[in-house]
């Protein structure tokens, strides 16, 4: 009974969460703010709990890296709040209308909150933030479910996001976290469709897989990062150099981070000692495949790459690489293997970037930039609840229209249909 008590509390909220001004939405969001900022020390401690108990069970720095909250990140977490604060919220607003004159009726379709939005986590405290930010910002109550590893993070997270909503006389139940984090508790939140009316889940692809396989409530994928750099034949080397080291080495965790590489064989030669050598005081494995492996055999940290490596997210200082004879198996690659969330291409030919731009079926593609972009802050969405790589509703950095649905109103007087 607490999972299904704690979800009727927030699906009581929605209702006067609705009725809330904006403007005391935006008060608010400033308002926890500057709380973050002014209780750093004790999250800090409390996250030094889940820090712990990381390094205790030897988890890799990839992942204490995700887990952590730095004064760095608790500040960038606060200036989200304050970036969300700033938007303008699309609740109410009119997405068309149409004057039946003939009927006597007026017909408008408004953006509205969906109501509910279940969120289940792994391992990032700070998208306990960044999702409730947005859903608050539009007016949707949200459970949040995060993993053990990130308890006692995302308790103080929260704690301090309801003692400002009471502060602001808004029902704290806007926001909730079920803190047992069992897999059975798990699943059964994936299946509350009488309270949830949409669930985001946002972590590792075994994650995700057992989101879909087991949710009765509708879900947007999101997170699962096999992402790519194309190296072109016309591209500038010291250009793919930099993008390709910033791509996978400023931080190994996160699912935007370059995971495979893909070089024309006419410029392989050229660039791949170049990239071999900017990985090298990183030790950044990497695992090739029989043409780039040749090239840099000399290299001390290299494997050669199996098919599962072209498909693999390893979250950590690895790299696959593939050649290609031509641009088109390039796309064809990457359209194989990539979990559709972001590529990019580095060439100085324009009309092959677009064909790249075109041909390529993920949510973000990019030319001569690094795939570390993807993110909504960057965007400037304020915060993102996720990186949709579906298609349907919502897809890339997830903001504040990924997060309404949307209402017919129709008003006559005393209207009936001829």
């Amino acid at each position: 009974m607490y999972l299904e008590n704690l979800c009727k509390q927030t699906k009581n909220a929605c209702g006067s969460l609705y009725m809330t001004e904006t403007s005391v939405i935006d008060k608010t969001l400033r308002e926890i703010a500057k709380k973050l900022v002014e209780n750093v020390e004790y999250i800090k401690e409390q996250n030094g709990i889940d820090l712990k108990s990381a390094r205790d069970k030897g988890m890799t720095e990839a992942f204490i890296d995700r887990l952590t909250l730095s004064n760095k990140v608790i500040s960038s977490m606060a200036e989200g709040l304050i970036q969300v604060a700033n938007l303008s919220s699309p609740v109410g607003k009119k997405e068309y209308e149409y004057n039946n004159i003939e009927q006597g009726i007026e017909i408008e379709k408004i953006f509205v909150p969906f109501g509910v939005v279940g969120m289940i986590y792994e391992s990032r405290p700070n998208v306990t933030i960044d999702a409730f930010a947005l859903c608050f910002k539009t007016k949707n109550a949200v459970i949040l479910k995060g993993g053990s590893d990130g308890l006692y993070s995302n308790k103080a997270l929260v704690e301090i996001i309801k003692s400002v909503l009471k502060e602001n006389g808004i029902d704290e139940n806007a926001v909730n976290l079920v803190e047992d984090t069992s897999r059975e508790t798990t699943v059964k939140l994936m299946k509350m469709d009488k309270y949830l009316d949409l669930l985001i889940p946002r972590g590792s692809k075994k994650l995700i897989q057992s989101v879909t396989e087991n949710a009765t409530v509708p879900t947007i994928e999101t997170g699962a990062g096999n992402c790519h750099v194309y190296v072109d034949v016309y591209a500038d080397i010291e250009k793919a150099v930099k993008v390709i080291y910033n791509a996978k080495t400023q931080r190994y965790g996160v699912c935007n981070a370059c995971e495979s590489l893909v070089i024309h064989k006419d410029i392989l030669e050229k660039v791949l000692p170049k990239i071999a050598d900017s990985f090298l005081e990183k030790k950044i494995e990497i695992r090739a495949d029989e043409r780039a492996y040749q090239v840099i055999k000399d290299y001390p940290y290299l494997k050669k790459a199996t098919e599962d490596d072209f498909y693999a997210e390893y979250d950590d200082a690895i790299i696959s690489v593939k050649t290609v004879d031509c641009i088109c198996v390039a796309i064809d690659h990457i359209n194989e293997h990539s979990t559709k969330h972001s590529e990019s291409i580095i060439t100085e030919d324009n009309d092959r970037a677009e064909k790249f731009i075109n041909l390529i079926d993920s949510s973000a593609v990019y030319h001569n930039a690094s795939t570390r972009f993807s993110d909504g802050f960057v965007f400037g969405l304020g915060a993102e609840i996720g990186i949709s790589t579906q298609k349907l509703h919502a897809r890339g950095p997830m903001g504040l229209n990924a997060l309404v649905t949307t209402k017919y109103v129709v008003k006559g007087d005393g209207a009936v249909r001829k």
